[in-house]
């Protein structure tokens, strides 16, 4: 079994709260829009794998270090993560056609800042976008979100918000 910490769209906003909330996973995976690569490197000093792709905002730093999409299997579990991917039933062209010959369990995407967890059935998998992490954007609430893959499934979702205290 491994935790997943899940976050996106940070826009070069960290919060030392990411580094409590984290703590105890395994994997650290970011959806994009990371904004510098300080911030990405801060993320990779927590000491644990850090998987992300690169946002529409990140730099050519940025977009060296990460790709823009990225296909991988832990735990049993095909994941799929891009950052400007879209949502069931409104999938963006750039990715409609793989979700639909060798859709994943697991597709991640950030960029709309809008919280969305759904199982979608045209694909037979599950659709993550875990909200906002940053402070800049449209959100109201920063989002993010911890997940477990354990053979084969997700289980233990968990959304975490980030309200200032």
């Amino acid at each position: 079994m491994k935790k997943i910490g899940l976050l996106s769209d940070t826009h070069n906003w960290w919060d030392d709260k990411f580094e409590k909330y984290f703590a105890d996973c395994d994997e650290i995976w970011h959806a994009g829009d990371i904004g510098s690569m300080e911030l990405a490197e801060k993320f990779e000093a927590l000491g644990k794998p850090f998987r992300a792709v690169y946002g529409n905002i990140d730099d050519s730093k940025i977009r060296a270090a990460y790709p823009e999409t990225l296909r991988f299997t832990l735990e049993g579990v095909d994941v799929l993560m891009t950052h400007i991917g879209g949502y069931p039933g409104k999938y963006d062209r750039k990715v409609q056609s793989i979700l639909l010959m060798n859709p994943p369990k697991l597709f991640i995407t950030g960029h709309s800042h809008i919280l969305k967890v759904m199982f979608d059935k045209k694909i037979n998998g599950l659709f993550i976008n875990p909200g906002a992490a940053g402070k800049y954007g449209i959100h109201t609430i920063r989002t993010l979100i911890k997940f477990n893959l354990d053979k084969g499934a997700i289980t233990d979702l968990d959304v975490i918000e980030l309200n200032d205290e």
